[in-house]
């Protein structure tokens, strides 16, 4: 759905303007691009993509407004809280492996598998129980499961928590993309890239609040006996991320204060044009704003022969759901591969997201872990010393976020050349790390570490959907992100056999990087200065 958003927005914003619409009937200007080129013949339903186009047209008409700002503050909270478990699973790693003396990276991998179902289920999901009810649900399923963990009386029942919590993390984000995308205007669809500053947010919350639980809470790390009594901070600690989760929804941030309405194409792929139409003007009228849509500009495609076969919309379950599976389909993949060149861009960028989607987690995944082990080795490697440098890292990712969006348009540069050297340097600072002989020299190296792993993110997430023609965008991002997910599961299982006492997972992490760093100036393509198709 975001990206068909997004290739609507290329073809419906034209000369004419949004004043238009004082120029005739909004049906009439929508007719015209109906059956548009944004995707091969029979790959969508047409009459879902004339509706599609005209309620995009009248969200672009309605502008950015009250509603949005609101709406930017609560998927926001969704990114937060999405980072918020991926960090915390890593934060508690170091205490917990020390009470129950479990191999730390089945927790992760649990993670990793949980992140993975989570993704794929809601995914389609949304498309059947609609977005709001999936949004709901993934916050929820993050917060009530993280709060029961705190009560695990095993390490396997921990990694069954964290399995199940990850499920609901890894329907946050796509889900919460959706709702924002779907309401957002084409003149503003940029915002949906500042949404990951709470990515970031979300890990310096967590670090924070790590840093005021744990130390005083936690075995120390050269104990050799670790009693549960004597390492509550970890209990606490997922307690006070969980509950503040559960908290903000109950007292009303989501349903009261802001009231969350369904997207309208989800009611109209499901025949609910009216509710469609409905909940237009409810944000017009939120806005200030009227909009002219009416119930006919919607159902009168149902009783036009615009499909040939004489039927209208089907807008069963199943068809809400095959319209999303259907940008995977053979036509799409193959329009990623239809030139020598287009096929070598693809080709090696799904290559770096999968390399990324392993060294990520082989090292970021661990680094309380390593800094606590190393720290010890050092002679200083208390608790309170590992959570403090972790908000220190935690502190380099917010500028990481921002230099990345800006270092895409540097002239000579561009695209590539940031995505190259970002990759390389972080590969260097993971190499120099194995050197360290102090910790304030493993807290340095760790500082450009994860400095420059945040530059490589955001100019990878930038630039990997201009390599993409519109039409076949989504199925681009989609084997991107499921590549990078799958290599996900494998970093834990990686970590079980390389030794985490060890310098060998960093590394094998820090030669992925460079790797990935020297893959970017493969690439053919440079979309810097260029408009995307």
């Amino acid at each position: 759905m975001a990206e068909e958003a997004k290739s609507t927005r290329a073809e419906t914003t034209g000369s004419d303007g949004i004043s238009e619409k004082k120029q005739g009937h909004l049906l009439e200007r929508t007719k015209s691009r109906q059956l548009s080129g944004m995707l091969p013949e029979g790959a969508v339903d047409p009459v879902y993509q004339a509706k599609a186009e005209v309620l995009n047209r009248a969200i672009q008409e309605i502008g950015f407004g009250k509603y949005q700002a609101f709406l930017f503050v609560l998927t926001g909270w969704g990114w937060l809280v999405g980072n918020v478990w991926l960090i915390s699973t890593s934060i508690i790693l170091t205490p917990v492996v020390n009470e129950f003396h479990a191999g730390g990276p089945f927790l992760i991998l649990s993670q990793n598998i949980g992140l993975l179902v989570g993704a794929a289920v809601f995914a389609l999901g949304a498309d059947i129980w609609g977005r709001r009810v999936s949004f709901g649900a993934t916050l929820l399923i993050a917060g009530i499961f993280s709060t029961a963990a705190a009560g695990s009386p095993t390490f396997t029942g921990l990694c069954v928590f964290a399995a199940i919590w990850s499920v609901g993390v890894g329907g946050i984000l796509p889900v919460a993309s959706a709702i924002f995308l779907e309401f957002l205007p084409g003149t503003h669809q940029y915002l949906l890239t500042v949404l990951s500053v709470g990515w970031a947010i979300g890990q310096l919350l967590a670090a924070l609040v790590a840093w005021a639980i744990l130390p005083n809470r936690s075995c120390p790390q050269t104990a050799t006996t670790c009693a549960k009594k004597d390492n509550m901070g970890w209990r606490y600690f997922v307690i006070a991320m969980g509950g503040l989760q559960v908290m903000v929804i109950l007292l009303g941030i989501r349903f009261f204060v802001l009231h969350l309405h369904e997207s309208p194409k989800y009611l109209m792929g499901r025949g609910r044009d009216a509710e469609a139409v409905e909940v237009v003007h409810k944000v017009a009228a939120y806005n200030g704003k009227t909009s002219n849509l009416t119930l006919e500009d919607l159902t009168r495609f149902d009783k036009e022969d615009i499909t040939g076969e004489g039927k209208g919309l089907d807008s069963s379950a199943k068809a809400a759901v095959q319209r999303n599976v259907e940008k995977f389909s053979a036509n799409h993949i193959k329009s990623l591969f239809r030139t020598r060149k287009l096929a070598i861009s693809t080709s090696l960028i799904i290559i770096i997201w999968a390399l990324i989607g392993l060294a990520y987690p082989l090292y970021s995944s661990f680094v309380p872990y390593y800094l606590a082990t190393r720290g010890a080795d050092f002679g200083d490697g208390s608790v309170y010393i590992t959570y403090r440098n972790q908000v220190i890292l935690s502190v380099l990712g917010i500028p990481g976020a921002l230099i990345g969006g800006w270092a895409v348009d540097l002239p000579y540069v561009g695209r590539r050349g940031a995505l190259s050297i970002s990759a390389i340097l972080t590969g260097v600072f993971l190499f120099a790390a194995t050197t360290a002989r102090t910790s304030g020299a493993l807290l340095g190296w760790n500082c450009g570490y994860n400095l420059t792993i945040h530059i490589m993110y955001g100019v990878l997430y930038a630039m990997t959907p201009e390599l993409f023609s519109t039409k076949d965008r989504g199925t681009g991002n989609g084997i991107a992100s499921t590549t990078n997910r799958i290599f996900g599961v494998m970093a834990p299982i990686i970590a079980l056999y390389a030794d985490l006492t060890t310098s060998v997972p960093i590394w094998v992490a820090g030669a992925l990087f460079l790797l990935c760093g020297i893959i970017a100036l493969l690439l053919p393509l440079e979309p810097r200065g260029k408009t995307s198709l």
